[in-house]
C-alpha cells in the first residue's frame, strides 16, 4: 500500500487524469476492486478525482458494481500502467525498457474473441491473402477479448427504471431494460409516431440478445408479461365475437330453403398480438393482417424462426424486413382466388439464442436482415450464483404486476389520439453529430460493415426516443398535465381546443432523457460490431474485427509501439497479433506517424 499511496500522491501533484475515457475508468475500478476489495473505494476516488468528469456519486455506483460484478481477472499493475500512460512515474517501478523486455519474454496467449464456426475467412478459405501476415486467423469461443460496453445507470421514467432493478448483472439490467423497451413499443404501435427521412415511423424494434449458454438471458421471460396482457385481452373478445358466430351460424343452418334468402355469417378475424415465430410464410402473413398488422413475434430460442423460414412454406424472412419499414403486406391463393393485405405493418420482434444460432437465421453481413436488428451480446457467466438465495422476491409476480399497470396506462393513452415525437434544433444537431461520426468510424474501421446498420441504427434510435418520451409524458401526467411534455397539434381547429376534443398531439423529450437515450446508441453499436464478427462476408475478403475496435479505443491519443504492447498484454492481446493489427491501423489511416519519431497519433472520429 505504500506505494499505492505514493501513486496518489504523484497523481495528485501532477493533476493527471490517468482514467479519461470510459474503458481506462472501468480498468481502473477492477483493479482496485480485484486487490483491495472495498478498502480500494477511497483510492479509487482519489485517483478519479483529477478528471474533469469525475462525479463522486457516479463513481461510487461504478465502485459498487465492480466489486459485485468483476471477475477477478485485472491486477495492481494495470494501475501504474494507467498512471505511466499519464506521464506518473514513481520510484521503484521500473524503466520502460526493462517493463518492454519483460513484455518481450511472454509468449502470446490465446484470446477468445469469436465463435469458431462462423469466425473470419480464414488463409485456407482465401489462398489470396494467405501471405498476408495481416490476416487474422480463426479463434474459438464469442467472448471478446475486451468487454463490451454496458448502459449508464440513468433516472428512466416507469417502468424502464423499475425492470433494471431485477437484473443481478449489468448485462441482465441491459437485457430487461431493452426488451421492455421494444415490447411497450409494441404495444404503443400506431399510437406514436416520429418523422424520419420524410417518413413516419412507429415504434416497433426488432430485438436479438446473443449470449452463450446459461448466461442470463432468460430474464427476457419476465419481460414478456408487458405483451401478454394485450394478447389475452385481444384472444378473450375474439373468443366471443366467435361464441356470438357460433350462436348466428347455427341459427341460420337450421333455416333449411329459407337461407337463400339471408346471408351467411362471417366468423370473426383470428386476431392476436403474440404471433407464433414457428410459423409458415402464409401464415404470418395472414395473422397480421388480420390483426390490421399489429403484433410482436417473442421467441426465447432463435432456432424457433430459422427453421421455420427454413421449410419448404416459410421464407418470410422478407416479412421481418419489410415490417421494419411499416410497408405494406400481402397475399394471394390461388385455390380459393383469395387476395388479402394490410396497408401498414406494425411488427415488434424479440428474440434470444446462442453465437451458433445467428447465422442459420442471418446468412450474411449483406442480409437485409442483420442492419434492421437492434443487437445486445451478453458475456459468459465466470462464476456460480446461489439460486436459493432471492429474499423470498417473487420475480415474476412483481412483473405481472408492472404490465398489469403499464397496460391500464396504454389503454387510457390510445383513447387520447395520435401523439407525435418533435425534437427541437439542438437536439437535431445532436443527433445529426453522432450519427455523422459513427458512419465515418464505419466507414474507417470496419470497411463499411457496419455502415447499413449504423443508417437503420438512425431510425432505431427515433423510435427508443419515443417510447422514452411517451413515457415521461405519462409518468408527468398525461398530455393535459404533463409538464408541458404535450401540447395539441399547431392544425387543431379552434373549436375543438375549447371543447377539449383533441385527436393529435406533439410531444417533446426532456434534454437529459434525450442525452441519455443517445448514449444508449453508441454501445449498441459496438455490440454489434461484435455480432458482425459472427457472420461471413460474401463480398469483402477482409475485414477489421470488433476487437481490433476495441483495442484502437484502449489507446492513448500518442503512444509508443512499446505502450502499445503494454496495452495488448493488459488485456490478453498476443503481441504479434498487436504489431499485426499496428501494421492494419497505420494501412487504413486510423494512426499516424513521422518516420524516425516511433511516435503514433490516432486519427479522431468520435
Amino acid at each position: 500500500m505504500k506505494r499505492l499511496q505514493q501513486l496518489i500522491d504523484a497523481v495528485k501533484r501532477r493533476g493527471a487524469d490517468i482514467a479519461p475515457t470510459y474503458s481506462e475508468y472501468l480498468q481502473l475500478a477492477l483493479a482496485l476492486a480485484t486487490d483491495c476489495g472495498e478498502a480500494g473505494r477511497s483510492v479509487f476516488h482519489q485517483l478519479c478525482s483529477p478528471s474533469p468528469k469525475y462525479r463522486q456519486a457516479d463513481a461510487d455506483r461504478m465502485y459498487t458494481r465492480v466489486l459485485r460484478d468483476g471477475r477477478g481477472e485485472v491486477h495492481l499493475g494495470t494501475v501504474f500502467h494507467l498512471a505511466r500512460l499519464a506521464g506518473v512515474e514513481i520510484e521503484g517501478t521500473g524503466s520502460k525498457d526493462a517493463n518492454l523486455q519483460n513484455l518481450q519474454n511472454l509468449q502470446p496467449g490465446q484470446i477468445l474473441t469469436h465463435t469458431h464456426a462462423y469466425n473470419r475467412c480464414s488463409k485456407a478459405e482465401n489462398p489470396a491473402i494467405a501471405d498476408d501476415p495481416a490476416t487474422e486467423e480463426e479463434l474459438p469461443g464469442s467472448d471478446p477479448a475486451i468487454a463490451l460496453p454496458v448502459f449508464d445507470d440513468y433516472a428512466w421514467p416507469y417502468p424502464l427504471a423499475q425492470v433494471r432493478q431485477y437484473g443481478e448483472t449489468p448485462a441482465q439490467r441491459d437485457v430487461l431494460f431493452l426488451s421492455t423497451l421494444v415490447a411497450i413499443g409494441a404495444c404503443m404501435g400506431r399510437h406514436v409516431r416520429c418523422q424520419y427521412g420524410g417518413k413516419s415511423y412507429s415504434p416497433c424494434f426488432q430485438l436479438f440478445v446473443v449470449a452463450p449458454p446459461a448466461s442470463g438471458k432468460g430474464v427476457l421471460g419476465f419481460t414478456r408479461k408487458f405483451v401478454e396482457f394485450p394478447h389475452f385481452d385481444i384472444r378473450r373478445r375474439v373468443e366471443k365475437e366467435m361464441e356470438a358466430y357460433r350462436r348466428e351460424k347455427a341459427v341460420y343452418d337450421s333455416l333449411g330453403k329459407g337461407r337463400t334468402e339471408k346471408e351467411a355469417p362471417l366468423p370473426p378475424k383470428n386476431r392476436l398480438f403474440i404471433i407464433p415465430g414457428n410459423n409458415t410464410g402464409t401464415g404470418i402473413l395472414q395473422n397480421l393482417i388480420d390483426s390490421d398488422g399489429t403484433g410482436i413475434i417473442f421467441e426465447t430460442e432463435a432456432d424457433t424462426i430459422s427453421t421455420a423460414i427454413g421449410t419448404d412454406y416459410g421464407h418470410w424472412s422478407d416479412t421481418l424486413r419489410k415490417a421494419f419499414d411499416h410497408d405494406p403486406l400481402a397475399y394471394n391463393r390461388r385455390t380459393d382466388r383469395e387476395y388479402r393485405e394490410v396497408a401498414r405493418s406494425y411488427l415488434s420482434v424479440i428474440l434470444s439464442g446462442t453465437p451458433a444460432q445467428v447465422k442459420p437465421l442471418i446468412p450474411s453481413a449483406e442480409n437485409g436482415l442483420f442492419s434492421r436488428q437492434l443487437f445486445y451480446y451478453m458475456p459468459s457467466v465466470s462464476c456460480w450464483k446461489n439460486q436459493f438465495d432471492c429474499r423470498d422476491k417473487d420475480t415474476d409476480n412483481a412483473f405481472r404486476q408492472l404490465a398489469g399497470e403499464w397496460y391500464k396506462i396504454s389503454c387510457r393513452m390510445s383513447q387520447q389520439g395520435i401523439f407525435d415525437l418533435v425534437l427541437d434544433e439542438e437536439q437535431k444537431a445532436a443527433f445529426n453529430r453522432l450519427f455523422a461520426s459513427l458512419f465515418e468510424e464505419s466507414a474507417c474501421r470496419m470497411d463499411n460493415g457496419l455502415a447499413s446498420s449504423v443508417v437503420r441504427l438512425g431510425i432505431i434510435a427515433c423510435r427508443m426516443l419515443s417510447v422514452v418520451a411517451m413515457l415521461r409524458m405519462l409518468e408527468s401526467g398525461g398530455p393535459q398535465t404533463g409538464k408541458g411534455l404535450a401540447r395539441p397539434a399547431p392544425d387543431t381547429a379552434p373549436d375543438n381546443l375549447k371543447d377539449g376534443i383533441i385527436t393529435r398531439w406533439e410531444v417533446s423529450i426532456m434534454p437529459e432523457d434525450f442525452e441519455a437515450t443517445l448514449s444508449l446508441i453508441q454501445t449498441l453499436y459496438c455490440h454489434a460490431g461484435h455480432i458482425l464478427s459472427f457472420l461471413p462476408d460474401t463480398q469483402v475478403a477482409r475485414r477489421p474485427n470488433a476487437d481490433r475496435t476495441a483495442f484502437f479505443k484502449l489507446l492513448p491519443d500518442e503512444f509508443t509501439r512499446q505502450e502499445m504492447l503494454q496495452v495488448a498484454t493488459l488485456n490478453g492481446i498476443g503481441l504479434k497479433r498487436a504489431d499485426s493489427w499496428l501494421r492494419r491501423l497505420k494501412q487504413k489511416g486510423w494512426v499516424e506517424t513521422q518516420a524516425g519519431s516511433g511516435i503514433y497519433r490516432k486519427r479522431k472520429f468520435i
